[in-house]
């Protein structure tokens, strides 16, 4: 049975911002939410918790810190200490809160775009400076099927960013929107140049319990010692749940200065969490990975047929299948969309799609594609975007 519904049927019965944000004929596949139903042991953890009234503010028992720490342990081998586990309310706040224990006022932090828009502003908030070192591009066209050759990290200009004063680097991993899996030798060079600078690497690890069959997903602080003892890995179970609105994040050290970070967050930070989002977070860690399997397997058949038909649905665009996540990052430079093409798709091909360019400059003439969604709504956007393509062909 699909986990996936029409994206139809949830138009008529949900109102979050996938939903209202574009008008009914719209096809949304822009925002990073998928077009699922909720998880059967999360369904009922959420439902058992209204019933008995059970929504007032999070305590602070130990229960989603250890499903965490088991759940890390037998998808990842990554051994996490509960006691080195803070929560809050998501990902966005984790990252602000954690660059503000970090960083003085004006420091620089390192972004390598083209990446999920908000880090920006996640700098900004903390009152740091962003220093773009963007990720290399790869070499040559992209071969739809091959998910290994694509974008790496720049250790070079890593190198200058510190050189120049840089001390934070703020890492996507996997990376939004390109759903790149830094390998484990990158992100220990990555460790071991910022050991030398005494520098602290934050890694946004969202979209990790979504990573594909063909890659391996490595936590930064796991990653070698010198990571460990530099790092910070912000978690959640909201995308790969679906659950973002539920508000529930993780932060996780491994080392005694992630813990003097921890101990020194204001208590707000962690008593934000919500109580729902905690609850049904503990479900999806412990309960939860059947379910995610049958998703995953979803995901990998709508990835392939996206490789499969843009050629033919979009002739000159490119796209490489992403190693993690439901997000496709489409190459239409080569087509007549100008720099920002879903800015004009959303009323040529009525599909909404994530803006390449607020990605960065680096987006220009690119998209984003969201295909958390059944493979009959996958086929009606495609065809809908083929459609639009043919129009502007024929003038």
């Amino acid at each position: 049975m699909s986990v996936m519904v029409s994206v139809f049927d949830a138009h008529r019965s949900r109102t979050s911002e996938k939903y209202t944000a574009y008008p009914p004929d719209v096809l949304p596949m822009f925002v990073a939410e998928m077009d699922s139903m909720l998880a059967e042991p999360v369904r009922e953890a959420l439902v058992a918790a209204v019933t008995n009234g059970d929504t007032g503010y999070v305590g602070h028992g130990r229960a989603l810190p250890e499903a965490f720490a088991d759940f890390a342990e037998s998808r990842w081998a990554w051994r996490v200490d509960p006691d080195l586990v803070r929560t809050t309310t998501d990902v966005s706040v984790a990252a602000v809160e954690m660059l503000r224990r970090i960083i003085e006022p004006g420091d620089q932090v390192v972004i390598m775009p083209p990446v999920y828009p908000p880090f920006w502003e996640y700098v900004s908030e903390a009152g740091g400076t962003v220093t773009e070192v963007p990720l290399l591009a790869p070499d040559g066209p992209a071969d739809p099927f091959d998910t290994t050759a694509g974008w790496r990290m720049d250790l070079d200009g890593l190198a200058q960013a510190f050189a120049d004063g840089a001390r934070t680097v703020l890492l996507c991993n996997p990376h939004n929107p390109l759903g790149l899996v830094h390998d484990r030798a990158s992100l220990v060079a990555l460790a071991k140049l910022a050991a030398e600078w005494d520098a602290v690497v934050v890694s946004d690890e969202i979209h990790a319990p979504l990573v594909h069959a063909d890659a391996v997903f490595t936590p930064f602080v796991e990653s070698c010692p010198e990571a460990a003892a530099l790092g910070v890995s912000l978690t959640s179970a909201s995308k790969a749940w679906n659950l973002a609105g539920t508000k529930c994040a993780l932060i996780v050290g491994a080392s005694e200065r992630a813990r003097a970070w921890f101990d020194a967050l204001p208590t707000e930070v962690v008593e934000r969490t919500g109580i729902l989002g905690y609850t049904a977070s503990v479900a999806a860690f412990s309960e939860g990975e059947p379910w995610l399997a049958s998703l995953l397997t979803e995901l990998a058949a709508n990835r392939r047929t996206l490789a499969e038909r843009i050629g033919d649905v979009l002739p000159g665009a490119e796209y490489r299948q992403p190693q993690a996540s439901y997000l496709a990052w489409l190459d239409l430079r080569a087509l007549p969309w100008g720099d920002d093409p879903a800015a004009l798709l959303v009323d040529e091909a009525k599909v909404a799609l994530a803006s390449g360019p607020a990605f960065g400059r680096q987006g220009q003439g690119f998209a984003r594609l969201n295909f958390g969604c059944s493979a009959e709504t996958l086929d009606d956007g495609l065809s809908r975007l083929h459609t639009a393509f043919r129009q502007r062909a024929d003038g």
